[in-house]
C-alpha cells in the first residue's frame, strides 16, 4: 500500500469524488514511477474509468481553481495546474491506429485497456485512489521488476507498440539515457526493424527527445543507440555518416562519431548548455566531406571546420532547431574549434590570441572548454600534455585580455570617422583602411587607443593617395 505517499491534497479530493460520481480513478505513469525512483514529480496523471473531464471539473472547483483548468474535450482530457503542479486528468480509453498515422482511434476503455496501450511496462503501474482500497498498487505487467532490473521493455507485443506510435522508439533511447537503463533485447531488434517508422513523426517531436537525450549525464549511450538501431540514421543522416573506419596502405582514421559522443561526454562534467552541448556534437561534422588520403601523412581532414560551418545552418533548418543567435553560436564554434588547439600545440603569440579573442568575443569560455573536451587520446601523458597547454593558453587570454580589451571589440575609429575625415562617401577605400586598422592593433603594430588608430587611418590614407578634408584628432 502506498497510502503514506499519495500527501498531496487532490488524491483524497478524488477519492472524495469518484465516491460520489461511483467512478474509479488512478494515478498512473510517470508519477508512480517516480515515486517508486524517489524522483521528485510533479506532473501527476490521473486516469478515471468514466469521465476525466467531469472529475477534474469537480476538484478544481473543490480547490478554488476553476480559472486554471483546461479542458480538451475532443481528447476527453483536462489539465489543472497549481502552483507548479500539473495534473492531467483522462478517461480510460482503448486505442487503435492506422498505419500512416501516429494519431490513435480511441473508444472508452477499462483500466486494463488504458496501461496496456501506455508505452513501457515501466510506465504502467498504477496506485488506485478509490475509497474501497486507497494506496493500493497495482501492476499487472510487472513494471517494478523491470524498474529493479533497470530495463525497458514494452507491455504488448514491441513491433505493435512502436509500428503504432514510432516517437516510442526515440522514447524508449530517451529513457534509457536518462535512468541508465537497458531496452530488453526484443525491444531493441524491434526498434531496429520498424526505424524507417519514425518519418511519419514530426521532425519536432523527434528533435524535443533527441535533445532531452542531449541533456542527459551521459548522452553518448542514447546516440550509440540511436546509431545502432538505425534511427539516426533516419532523421540525422549527417551524424550517422561519421561512423566508421578507413584503412589504406595500412593506415586508419579513427571513427569520428564515437570521437564525437565522447567529446560530447567529456564536456557534460563541465556544462548543461544545450547548445555548447550541440556544437561539441557538430564540431567534426564534415569530417566525411573532407576526407582525404595522402600517402605520407595518411588521412586528413583538412577544412573541416570551414565546411562544417557551412553545414550548420541547413541541418539546423532541416531539423526545425532555432535559426538566430543560437544556430550562430554553434557556427562560430565550430567554424573555432581548432584555433585554441593549434595554439596550445605552438608558441603562444600576443597576435593569435589577440585574434583569437576579438573572434570568440563572449563565447571565448565556451570555446576553451569545447576544445578541452576534443582531447580524448588514449595516451593519458599526451592528454595531460595538452591540458597543461591549455592552461597557458587560458592564462595568456587573461593577460591579454586585460591590457587590450578585446572581447566584443571594434576598432576605436569607425568607417564613419573614415569618410568623414576624407570627405568620402561609402566606397573600397573606407574598407582597406578599416580593415588596415583592425590588423595593426591585432599584429600589436599599434595599440587599442583611438590617437594611435587615427594617426594610423591618416597613414593609410596618404598611401591611397587620399587628403584629409577634416582633421579633428
Amino acid at each position: 500500500m502506498f497510502t503514506q505517499n499519495l500527501k498531496h491534497p487532490v488524491f483524497s479530493l478524488v477519492a472524495e469524488a469518484t465516491a460520489t460520481l461511483e467512478v474509479e480513478a488512478y494515478v498512473v505513469g510517470g508519477w508512480v514511477r517516480d515515486l517508486l525512483l524517489e524522483r521528485n514529480s510533479k506532473d501527476i496523471d490521473i486516469v478515471v474509468v468514466g469521465s476525466g473531464i467531469e472529475l477534474a471539473g469537480i476538484i478544481a472547483r473543490s480547490l478554488r481553481a476553476s480559472k486554471e483548468l483546461k479542458i480538451f474535450k475532443n481528447f476527453g482530457t483536462a489539465m489543472l495546474r497549481i502552483n507548479d503542479w500539473q495534473i492531467e486528468f483522462v478517461g480510460a480509453r482503448k486505442e487503435s491506429y492506422r498505419a500512416n498515422s501516429r494519431k490513435p482511434i480511441v473508444e472508452d476503455g477499462t483500466l486494463e485497456d488504458d496501461i496496456s496501450r501506455r508505452d513501457f511496462t515501466i510506465n504502467t503501474m498504477a496506485i488506485s485512489l478509490n475509497k474501497t482500497n486507497f494506496g493500493e498498487f497495482i501492476d499487472i505487467f510487472n513494471g517494478q521488476k523491470d524498474l529493479q532490473e533497470k530495463i525497458i521493455r514494452t507491455p504488448l507485443d514491441p513491433d505493435v507498440t512502436y509500428s503504432d506510435d514510432p516517437l516510442r522508439m526515440m522514447r524508449a533511447i530517451r529513457f534509457a539515457s536518462q535512468l541508465d537503463f537497458n531496452i530488453e533485447c526484443s525491444s531493441f531488434e524491434s526498434i531496429k526493424k520498424n526505424a524507417h517508422r519514425i518519418s511519419i513523426v514530426s521532425i519536432e517531436r523527434i528533435m524535443d527527445e533527441f535533445n532531452k537525450i542531449m541533456m542527459t549525464p551521459k548522452p553518448s549511450k542514447g546516440l550509440k543507440m540511436l546509431r545502432a538501431t538505425g534511427l539516426l540514421r533516419e532523421f540525422f543522416p549527417e551524424l550517422d555518416a561519421l561512423h566508421g573506419v578507413d584503412v589504406k596502405d595500412g593506415k586508419a582514421h579513427k571513427d569520428n562519431f564515437f570521437h564525437t559522443v565522447q567529446v560530447l561526454d567529456n564536456l557534460c562534467y563541465y556544462s548543461n548548455n544545450l547548445w555548447l552541448r550541440w556544437a561539441a556534437l557538430m564540431h567534426d561534422i564534415a569530417k566525411p566531406r573532407t576526407k582525404q588520403f595522402d600517402p605520407d601523412a595518411g588521412w586528413t581532414f583538412h577544412g573541416h571546420e570551414f565546411v562544417g560551418a557551412k553545414m550548420i545552418p541547413g541541418i539546423f533548418k532541416k531539423l526545425r532547431l532555432p535559426l538566430a543567435d543560437k544556430m550562430k553560436y554553434v557556427q562560430k564554434l565550430v567554424l573555432l574549434h581548432l584555433r585554441p588547439i593549434v595554439l596550445s600545440q605552438n608558441i603562444v603569440t600576443d597576435s593569435a590570441v589577440r585574434r583569437l579573442l576579438f573572434e570568440a568575443g563572449d563565447d571565448i569560455d565556451d570555446l576553451m572548454t569545447l576544445c578541452e573536451a576534443d582531447i580524448t587520446s588514449a595516451n593519458e601523458y599526451k592528454v595531460q600534455r595538452y591540458l597543461k597547454n591549455f592552461e597557458l593558453v587560458r592564462q595568456k587570454l587573461k593577460e591579454i585580455e586585460e591590457k587590450d580589451r578585446l572581447r566584443n571589440w571594434q576598432p576605436p575609429v569607425s568607417g564613419n570617422d573614415i569618410m568623414e575625415t576624407f570627405g568620402l562617401k561609402p566606397c573600397k577605400e573606407v574598407g582597406i583602411i578599416k580593415t588596415a586598422i583592425r590588423e595593426a592593433i591585432l599584429d600589436g603594430i599599434i595599440p587599442n587607443e583611438k590617437d594611435a588608430a587615427f594617426s594610423f587611418m591618416l597613414d593609410q590614407g596618404k598611401k591611397l593617395g587620399l587628403n584629409p578634408k577634416n582633421v579633428i584628432n
